[in-house]
């Protein structure tokens, strides 16, 4: 009977590998995890957490500014501090850092602070030169920001950079119109950037409903946001002032201090040496694994961004468990992937969970769809013209609930409730019973019409 060092050895210590680790050592398992950066990946680390506090950050502008209005004598102009901004959040990070290897380490996983790649189906070599042996093998390196080849795209920066912008620029252009890029258009046009968001197609947020990304987008540019669709970079040239200046298809050049790529998210799967071991990829570099999270060799598993099935954080967790619970824990589990809300935070905030409209008409064929178009109070005394949008989509057949769709402040904490309802198949008759929480935003899904 063969021996190795460990039971199982992960290759990256983001949100999936620890959760992997951490209870594949609470089953029993001899664990040690390898990560060439910082353990919490890069949601923890350059990604959700940190952006979520800027966004907290920026809702400050519109706040002060509506402040009076509920009686509050607030100093004109007010002064933001982007460096104490940035700083407070990167002691956050730190200090979820810390958190993650502590309880790692309160698990007995070792953890390898080295660059690890794949040397066989059993092995694993380190930087150095060391190479570990393990009877299982996990893959959670996640995946990484996509950059546009255009000539000058060295003068660019991604998501990672943007929390640690020495100052804040006084005009950026994002270039995608994605989750990534609409929440950064809304955080920089708070603190009072000029933003200016550039997309290859007429549409923004693919996937999400139609109704909902519409009214973002109208929304956005009423707050000062300027798109330019069907816009591809031509290339990006650098002055001798250091402002950067933009040519691209079908619009004029723009001159700007900063450009933010926010063109999606690659595997992370390159130069991990998969080949020796029989590890397959798809044409977008995904790992390929089954619904247990094993790849194309039996004793290496993957799970998180690098397998490109749903870039979510909870997700990536969830595949962690389940590995886990599986491998180690002698109860095999797999992920349900129907029914995942997810989140836009934005300049309002947008979230959504189940079938388009779209999707539904085209799967079910009769659907019934019912909408609130209301004003919070909030902004009615403050006198902000910013109305929030509802949507429910059901099955016309049964009036069970098939997709919750919703725009308006605090709209992600809402749904994540409504998403139960959803998950669990219950009909507009169901919400209709349910006595309305007043005055609350929530109580419009129990309203709609």
């Amino acid at each position: 009977m063969a021996t190795y060092d460990y039971d199982l050895f992960v290759i990256g210590a983001g949100s999936g590998g620890v959760r992997a680790a951490r209870v594949s050592a609470a089953h029993g398992a001899k664990v040690a995890i390898a990560e060439e950066y910082r353990v919490g990946g890069t949601c923890v680390i350059r990604g959700c957490v940190p952006k979520k506090l800027l966004v907290y950050g920026a809702h400050f502008a519109e706040d002060l500014k509506d402040a009076s209005r509920f009686g509050w004598d607030v100093p004109e102009p007010c002064e933001f501090h982007w460096n104490r901004l940035r700083d407070n959040v990167l002691a956050d990070v730190d200090r979820l850092n810390k958190a993650y290897t502590n309880t790692l380490e309160s698990h007995g996983v070792e953890i390898i602070n080295s660059r690890a790649t794949i040397a066989g189906p059993h092995e694993v070599a380190l930087a150095g030169g060391r190479t570990v042996t393990a009877k299982v093998i996990l893959i959670a390196v996640g995946a990484r920001p996509h950059v546009p080849q255009c000539p000058g795209h060295e003068y660019g920066i991604t998501s990672n950079e943007a929390f640690h912008l020495p100052e804040l620029p006084r005009r950026i252009l994002i270039a995608g119109a994605g989750y990534i890029a609409n929440e950064f258009a809304g955080i920089f046009n708070e603190f009072g950037t000029k933003v200016t968001l550039i997309n290859r197609s007429d549409v923004i947020l693919r996937g999400y409903d139609e109704s909902i990304r519409d009214r973002l987008l109208q929304i956005s540019i009423m707050k000062g946001i300027d798109f330019r669709f069907h816009a591809e970079f031509r290339g990006i040239e650098k002055g001798e002032d250091g402002c950067l200046t933009v040519s691209m298809t079908n619009h004029e050049p723009i001159t700007v201090d900063c450009v933010l790529f926010a063109t999606g998210r690659v595997p992370n799967s390159g130069g991990l040496t998969l080949e020796n071991a029989g590890v397959e990829v798809d044409d977008k570099g995904a790992i390929k694994v089954d619904a247990y999270n094993r790849s194309t060799c039996d004793s290496i598993y993957a799970v998180g961004d690098v397998t490109n099935r749903v870039q979510l954080t909870p997700v990536a967790i969830r595949e962690g468990q389940a590995f886990a619970d599986t491998v180690f824990g002698d109860k095999p589990t797999t992920v349900d992937y129907g029914c995942i809300p997810s989140a836009v935070f934005s300049h309002p905030p947008m979230a959504g969970v189940g079938m388009t409209e779209g999707e539904a008409k085209e799967k079910l064929g009769a659907v019934k769809v019912y909408t609130s178009d209301f004003r919070a109070m909030k902004n009615v005394l403050a006198e902000r013209n910013e109305r929030a949008l509802y949507k429910m989509v059901c099955d016309a057949a049964d009036n069970r609930v098939v997709g919750l769709h919703m725009i308006g402040p605090d709209a992600p904490e809402i749904l994540q409730a409504a998403a139960v309802a959803v998950k669990a198949g219950l009909t507009k008759d169901a919400f209709d019973q349910t006595v309305a929480l007043h005055p609350s935003m929530a109580e419009e899904l129990v309203l709609l019409k």
